[in-house]
């Protein structure tokens, strides 16, 4: 999930949300959605916000990270997260949002991004998340609890550049399915991230997908 130091993006900073916005152009948000590129995002500064209906994973490990980056006034800053990485991943009705507030002359702005719905689900290889909050119903197949991080052979592997002790705790699981998933993450990483009915919008306000 390359959690390493990451921002300092400054006007563009707010479209940097769960993948194709980066650039907004309808470009790079048809290559995305149809699985042409990597996706890697981070949010200067600044957490967002994810909801799905329904995540089904396959080759889970989780473990403790450090995620630095920039807040949007350059200062530099770091947060403690739980990265979860998952082999491959199905994701239903995805919604993801970042606010980014204090725009001069406009205010707030939010950034939503919607995929996966219509019986079409979102589908992520090696899959990264570096989740601050997390409320779900969980179901966890073939659970290893207590691993090291660099034992844990379930999942994609600790991520490159990732800030962690390779010796610290880490659990593991054949798959694992989530359901009602609320989060809020700092970042996220995909080999691969495939959107199905992908829709973006940008407003004013503070509009979040939870």
């Amino acid at each position: 999930m390359e959690s390493q130091v990451r921002g300092g993006t400054r006007w563009k900073r707010f479209a940097v949300v769960m993948v194709p916005s980066v650039a907004a152009t309808a470009a790079i948000g048809v290559a995305l959605a149809q699985g042409a590129l990597a996706a890697s995002f981070s949010v200067s500064g600044q957490s967002f916000k994810v909801t799905a209906d329904r995540l089904d994973g396959t080759g889970f490990s989780q473990y403790g990270a450090i995620d630095s980056g920039y807040t949007l006034d350059g200062q530099k800053t770091a947060h403690p997260v739980a990265v979860s990485g998952f082999k491959s991943a199905s994701i239903q009705n995805m919604c993801q949002s970042v606010v980014t507030p204090d725009i001069p002359l406009i205010g707030s702005v939010s950034l939503t991004l919607k995929a996966g719905g219509n019986g079409t689900p979102v589908q992520a290889d090696n899959l990264y998340i570096d989740v601050a909050n997390l409320d779900a119903d969980a179901t966890f197949r073939g659970l290893d609890i207590g691993v090291a991080v660099k034992d844990a052979s379930k999942g994609p592997g600790m991520a490159k550049g990732e800030q962690a002790n390779p010796f610290g705790f880490a659990q593991q699981a054949d798959s694992v399915t989530l359901k009602n998933v609320k989060q809020t993450a700092w970042a996220t990483t995909a080999g691969t991230f495939k959107l199905s009915g992908l829709k973006m919008s940008l407003s004013t306000g503070v509009k979040e997908c939870y």
